[in-house]
């Protein structure tokens, strides 16, 4: 499968068409209207031309048309000079041609209503046989009609202008070689401006990109160097998910190593017991139960999730509830009292695997020992979440080595399960703090402060 564009050369393909589409359409719509200002300009000497024709006519008394010997534009009088003039006397079918026709037949107009202008471009028909060969040529014309009047006679005149239309196309020509050279010219500096713009705004991009193969190399740890406000989240999240996964990593190899140091002890119980055949089943049963909760305890470290930027706000209260619905069925027969205080609408960034695991267990440890009432508030104060769990029960001994660190499972205070070392790791995955204390009333009081992710 093809490999997709980089977004550089998205970015500069993308610009060079969208820049040559628009110096094409700007090019091409100067060159329009430099070409109807140009055909304007000749038009308007044409027309300067027939009132120059007009100025100089006259009828005798017979009605003929009189031109003088001379007019004030030289082309006129000059052969093939590329500037023609007729005037046509449609009632006795008398026409005036300038010298500069001579010898040519050219298409001039002889048929408008009087008081009417016309511009337009003809073609001249092909030669006659001596010039067959030759290419038809064409024209802009100007006529104009008018009722003449001269001792006390009027005659319909109709005065034509014809000019060779090679220059017209040659003044075209020039315009628009200058035109698209400039334009070719600035196409090809703006092109090289915004690819060299281009590659400088990419940059951050490219050093990121660097700098996250080297982190897959393990050349380096984290993303470290300075970019762009419009990637420094991305950065900052990049480093996130990095630490994310190396602490993941480490839990899963701390737990593998644990659960490997930890059920040696059974195993080597268990080893032992074979030559006591009399003992074997009551040890299995036992020591299988320890390794289950050996197994689940470690299990549970390797599975928590850790600080969650990028969860989904989770709202609290209704898996309160859940926990505390299941364990009013467990502990059915203490008829406990369960006493929430947590706000419907109160939510926090957290795996939903995790907020079961940490609250469940410190509310099955604290149903567990209760006699009649357990209570829990979860509040959040400022970027913290507070959850406090009370019970009226014998409260802790020890606190301070039912969390010790770094003591095995079966090492730890009895009667408090695995609960509370799953508890301790979750809210060390978190980056959060887990207190035990005794409550007023006596009982255990258990807190938990959760920094914002």
């Amino acid at each position: 499968m093809k490999a997709p564009w980089s977004i550089h050369a998205r970015l500069v393909w993308g610009a060079a068409l969208v820049l040559l589409a628009f110096l094409a359409g700007a090019g091409w719509a100067v060159q329009q209207a430099h070409a109807d200002s140009v055909r304007a300009a000749h038009f308007a000497r044409l027309q300067t031309t027939v009132y120059l024709l007009m100025a100089g006519a006259e009828l005798d008394a017979k009605g003929s048309l009189v031109m003088p010997a001379a007019l004030a534009e030289p082309r006129l009088s000059l052969p093939a000079s590329g500037l023609y003039a007729n005037i046509a006397n449609l009632d006795n079918s008398e026409e005036w041609q300038s010298l500069s026709t001579l010898g040519l037949n050219l298409p001039f107009q002889r048929r408008l209503e009087a008081g009417q202008w016309r511009f337009d471009t003809i073609v001249a028909p092909r030669a006659q046989s001596d010039d067959k060969g030759k290419e038809s040529r064409a024209f802009l014309a100007a006529s104009y009609a008018v009722k003449w009047s001269a001792n006390d006679r009027v005659a319909p005149l109709v005065f034509s202008v014809l000019e060779d239309k090679a220059e017209f196309d040659r003044e075209l020509r020039a315009f628009e070689r200058t035109l698209w050279s400039w334009l070719g010219g600035t196409a090809l500096l703006l092109l090289l401006t915004q690819t060299l713009l281009l590659r400088w705004g990419l940059a951050p991009l490219e050093r990121m990109a660097r700098e996250i193969g080297r982190i897959e190399k393990g050349e380096q740890a984290r993303v470290e160097g300075r970019y762009p406000s419009e990637l420094a989240a991305l950065s900052q999240n990049l480093n996130v998910l990095v630490d994310q996964e190396r602490a993941r990593q480490t839990r899963y190899k701390d737990a593998l190593d644990d659960l490997a140091h930890s059920l040696k002890t059974p195993l080597a119980v268990l080893r032992a017991t074979l030559n006591e055949p009399s003992q074997l089943p009551a040890m299995v049963a036992q020591q299988v139960t320890r390794m289950d909760d050996i197994v689940t305890h470690q299990l549970g470290r390797a599975g928590a999730s850790g600080a969650a930027r990028f969860a989904p706000p989770l709202a609290l209260a209704p898996i309160l509830n859940r926990i505390r619905d299941t364990l009013a069925k467990v502990y059915a027969e203490k008829k406990l009292v369960f006493t929430l205080d947590c706000a419907p609408e109160l939510n926090w960034r957290i795996d939903e695997g995790d907020a079961f695991e940490m609250l469940g267990n410190v509310l099955d440890n604290a149903a567990k020992w209760a006699q009649h009432e357990v209570s829990v508030r979860i509040w959040r104060d400022i970027n913290r979440l507070c959850i406090r769990v009370t019970d009226d029960g014998p409260g802790f001994s020890d606190p301070q080595a039912v969390l010790q660190r770094r003591v095995r499972l079966d090492e730890r205070v009895p009667g408090h399960g695995i609960g509370l070392a799953v508890v301790s790791d979750l809210v060390a995955s978190h980056q959060g703090e887990l207190t035990l204390s005794r409550a007023d009333s006596g009982g255990a009081q258990l807190d938990i402060v959760l920094p914002a992710a």
